[in-house]
């Protein structure tokens, strides 16, 4: 084979490079997001740019399936449960709850990719290292102006490794929320309906 046959089939070896995308005049909309070729999984959008999400860690995925499983067991016949749907909040923001309970009125089919935050009940964010301020301030402060009525933030115990829930309701007049609790090793609360999780089963393969 020539040196020139070579360098060519070494060139169609290497990885096509990724272009980012560049955003538009005013940054992009909730609707781009379903047609930026692209990208990762789990793109959010804040105030008209792109979050990237960072590698899951294995508390984060833990605590989202315990949470999962156990409000989709016990949230009432008209509301469902899903793990990381976006909510399009409007036109500029499209945030991705790791867990949300809905309506089950909203649903359109397969294909959906979000839903809207008038049937949002209970959005659920588990704190990464890297989401703090997103996941502390800036996404609950946007889900509450949106009419979100429950809001919870969950956070990692340095001591034991286990999840602490953080529990919110919306106060509509003022659209922020109240701090309603905060519970460790169990969370049991009658809002938005009977909720009884036993946060030491995160680790349990069965909880």
């Amino acid at each position: 084979m020539s040196a020139a046959s070579d360098q060519e089939h070494e060139l169609q070896d290497e990885p096509e490079e990724y272009h980012w995308p560049i955003p538009p005049a005013g940054g992009w909309t909730a609707d781009d997001l379903d047609r930026i070729p692209g990208l990762p999984p789990h793109t959010e959008l804040i105030d008209g740019g792109l979050v990237f999400m960072s590698p899951q860690t294995r508390f984060h995925s833990r605590t989202m399936r315990l949470l999962d499983n156990v409000l989709l067991e016990q949230a009432p016949d008209h509301l469902d449960v899903d793990r990381e749907m976006t909510v399009k909040l409007d036109s500029r923001n499209r945030p991705e709850p790791d867990i949300v309970v809905f309506s089950t009125k909203a649903v359109t089919g397969p294909n959906q990719t979000w839903y809207a935050p008038e049937d949002i009940v209970l959005a659920v964010e588990v704190v990464s290292p890297d989401s703090l301020t997103r996941d502390r301030e800036v996404k609950p402060r946007k889900y509450a102006q949106a009419g979100v009525p429950y809001f919870w933030r969950v956070e990692q115990d340095g001591s034991t490794g286990l999840p602490v829930v953080h529990t919110f309701e919306l106060d509509p007049a003022i659209k922020a929320y109240s701090p309603t609790g905060v519970f460790h090793d169990r969370l049991k609360t009658s809002r938005p309906f009977d909720i009884d999780i036993d946060l030491t089963a995160v680790d349990r393969r069965r909880a």
